[in-house]
């Protein structure tokens, strides 16, 4: 097969009248091998940890398979393995796209053949349903706040007050907090895009609480260890248990924030601005939010449309009496 497709690349070369390039030996690469030389080239990649994370999973399935076995058929049934444990596709898809990502490096750095990647491109994306919008109302915003540990609760004060995510908040040092003119900057943000973001009232009195170093460093850490945290969330899920709240994550307290700011009547371009979303696409999700705004955007027309029925009647009566 890989023959029967070199063949076809060299055909396809010659009728475009290019001149077959002389043949190189391509070594016969592990899966193993090339997490290790991608894992080295990723370090300076945004996302790292994550993309570890998953490298880690894959090697698990893939570890000692050589790189040639990858087909379309190895990953559609990596993918059915990964459902049938429970995973859902947004997390599957997330996977396999480093995978896929991997192989196309594996080209890159002639560890394996075009053919391969090919191959691989062909499994589809698992259709993945990301509709989910699960908020807090005012009362239970608050139940969860007093339920929280003594570290926990500015973690989610600043969640709530910002929309920020997980990692944005757990990232952030004190060099990208301006108190005195009121607003955070963050540098590196998901869609690579840096994003100011007001502090309100109730953010800047819980920032001034919080015990600040000599050095700066991280806003939220350890105070044990001196080390930021890595994540809260095991003490975030007792925070939620203890608040009887149910079916509710950390991300959750995005679309919170986001989530009331649309039904207080704030325009979707300035929400997404706020939430740091390349476009309006993802904001739209909250726009059912807001039955009350557009009424009135419907309640203006209807004024613009009488005054014009008014104004035609008066020309047709004029004309008539003339």
């Amino acid at each position: 097969k890989d023959a029967e497709a070199l063949l076809h690349d060299r055909k396809a070369d010659i009728g475009r009248g290019k001149q077959p390039e002389k043949a190189r030996k391509i070594p016969n690469t592990t899966f193993k091998e090339l997490a290790t030389e991608y894992l080295k080239w990723s370090e300076r990649q945004r996302g790292f940890q994550k993309k570890s994370f998953f490298i880690q999973q894959l090697r698990d399935k893939f570890d000692n398979v050589p790189l040639r076995h990858l087909n379309t058929m190895a990953i559609e049934q990596y993918q059915s393995e990964r459902l049938n444990k429970g995973n859902k596709p947004a997390t599957v898809n997330r996977v396999v796209a480093v995978l896929k990502h991997m192989i196309h490096k594996a080209v890159d750095w002639e560890l394996v053949e075009e053919s391969v990647l090919k191959k691989v491109r062909q499994a589809k994306q698992l259709e993945a349903n990301n509709r989910r919008l699960r908020y807090l109302s005012k009362e239970e915003c608050q139940t969860l706040i007093n339920a929280c540990d003594s570290h926990l609760k500015p973690i989610v004060l600043t969640a709530l007050n910002t929309g920020c995510r997980k990692g944005e908040i757990l990232g952030l040092t004190w060099e990208n907090v301006d108190l005195k003119h009121g607003f955070i900057l963050l540098d590196r943000t998901k869609n690579g895009e840096r994003r100011e973001i007001p502090i309100n009232a109730t953010l800047r009195a819980t920032l001034e609480t919080l015990p600040r170093r000599l050095d700066g460093g991280h806003v939220f850490y350890d105070h044990k260890t001196g080390k930021p945290y890595q994540d809260v969330k095991k003490s975030f899920n007792s925070a939620v248990r203890r608040a009887k709240i149910k079916d509710f994550h950390f991300h959750d307290l995005r679309h919170t924030f986001a989530s009331h700011l649309v039904m207080a009547g704030i325009d979707l371009t300035t929400v997404s601005r706020l939430l740091g979303h390349k476009d309006l696409t993802m904001t739209l999700r909250y726009s059912h939010l807001s039955p009350k705004h557009m009424s009135q955007a419907v309640d203006i027309m209807n004024e613009v449309l009488s005054e014009n029925a008014n104004y035609t009647k008066t020309i047709q009566s004029n004309i008539h009496q003339i």
